[in-house]
């Protein structure tokens, strides 16, 4: 019974009834009625160790015997202080920045809205008052006002709090001379406005699938750099190895000053994010003023249980070989896709490490989700995106499995609308 659910992204009055989980383990989901489906999309593009991992549940069952939380103000513990080491370890770096404060919050649209409220307040710490934003078309940054406001308005999912969103910038993702150029023009004519830049690098997640190269990322850091504005890296989606390097921001040589982490972070067991700033941003809130503080508590914030999954995560990225699994991914699902390229209707197919696309002429790929469950696999395409974000652990025969899936039900597709 869902009489008193409300669902995300749902209409309710016409919907039909969701499916009813029991269990989950490895890239399978099975159904109250006995149905398996292979997770062709890691559960929100989360559970990158695959369902119920054992050592994430031994990891979270350990730390439920002694500390299931506490408040992270005036306490802290060690799950968290572990945590913080170990990413900033891993995290991006270049010659002029190191990623080495962590801010823990629960959701990945929280850590957007960490991250603009930081990158606000530093300016003002520092005596100037820039309280806009460039994001770019295509972009999409999470639910919240604040992230909704970064978001691109043509996404299409926030019409209904278009009057609350505040005002920003949108630019075109400088990709050759005339965007290289309107994007430096933009910076030029308010960079004394603008706190900082946001980009989800590589990849543009829910604003479409859409990919750019490490050069253009490049572009957009020294662009922030030559106007002094931040960059605010968005890797909620594209962190912990999805396109094919730990952090996507590796791939072009470059650190963010401030870099927005989420989902995959815990393996898909619990909450949790973060939002680590560069000794640069942090200094700019320490001193002897009480209100230059950052003011900002998040009540869950660096829940021991969850603080305890993404610490035991990351020893699955430092014991088995994800980022090679990553590349096996990529190579099949390039192969396997590619005959889609041909079929009425397609205008593109495009890989970037453990993602695959095939992007449909109209925005109608909502429509083709019972079709693929009819094929035992659970893989949610939406506007003209039908996309395959599995588990890294996934097999060849399970990844075939979802690839001819994609195939078949765009082949029918083309065949009535191509």
């Amino acid at each position: 019974m869902i009489d008193t659910l409300w669902l995300p992204y749902t209409q309710m009055a016409t919907a039909s009834p969701p499916l009813q989980v029991v269990s989950a383990e490895g890239v399978r989901i099975t159904l109250a009625d006995g149905r398996q489906l292979i997770d062709g999309i890691s559960s929100w593009w989360t559970a990158c160790h695959g369902h119920n991992h054992p050592h994430l549940r031994a990891a979270v069952a350990a730390q439920l015997e002694k500390l299931p939380h506490v408040m992270f103000s005036g306490f802290v513990h060690e799950p968290a202080q572990t945590l913080a080491r170990r990413l900033t370890a891993l995290l991006p770096r270049d010659e002029q920045r190191t990623l080495e404060r962590v801010f823990f919050s629960e959701s990945g649209s929280v850590a957007v809205e960490v991250a603009l409220k930081i990158a606000i307040q530093y300016w003002r710490n520092r005596g100037q008052e820039r309280h806009r934003f460039i994001a770019f078309h295509d972009g999409y940054h999470g639910d919240t006002l604040g992230a909704l406001s970064v978001t691109d308005p043509g996404c299409g999912f926030h019409d209904a709090f278009s009057a609350y969103r505040q005002p920003q910038f949108f630019a075109d993702l400088p990709r050759d001379a005339a965007t290289r150029d309107a994007f430096d023009a933009m910076l030029t004519a308010h960079g004394g406005e603008i706190a900082a830049v946001i980009v989800e690098p590589r990849v543009q997640g829910a604003g479409g699938m859409r990919c750019h190269d490490a050069a253009t990322l490049a572009e957009i850091r020294a662009s922030c750099d030559r106007h002094d504005v931040l960059l605010i890296a968005d890797e909620i989606m594209t962190g912990f190895g999805r396109t094919g390097t730990l952090f996507a921001c590796e791939s072009a040589g470059i650190a963010p000053d401030l870099i927005c982490l989420s989902k995959a972070l815990t393996g898909g067991t619990l909450p949790l994010a973060a939002t680590v700033a560069t000794d640069r941003v942090f200094a700019a809130f320490c001193s002897a003023r009480a209100e230059d503080a950052f003011m900002h508590g998040p009540t869950y914030m660096a829940n021991p249980l969850a603080c305890a999954a993404a610490n035991a995560s990351l020893d699955l990225f430092e014991r088995e070989p994800r980022l090679a699994q990553v590349a096996a991914i990529e190579a099949q699902m390039r192969q396997e896709l590619e005959p889609c390229r041909a079929l009425p209707g397609v205008v593109d197919v495009r890989m970037q490490g453990a993602i695959g696309v095939v992007q449909l002429a109209t925005a109608t790929a909502a429509q083709l989700r019972p079709a693929f469950v009819e094929r035992g696999v659970w893989v949610r395409p939406f506007g003209d995106s039908v996309y395959l974000m599995p588990p890294f652990i996934i097999e060849r025969d399970d990844l075939a499995t979802l690839t001819a899936g994609v195939c078949e039900v765009v082949a029918d597709w083309s065949r009535q609308h191509g």
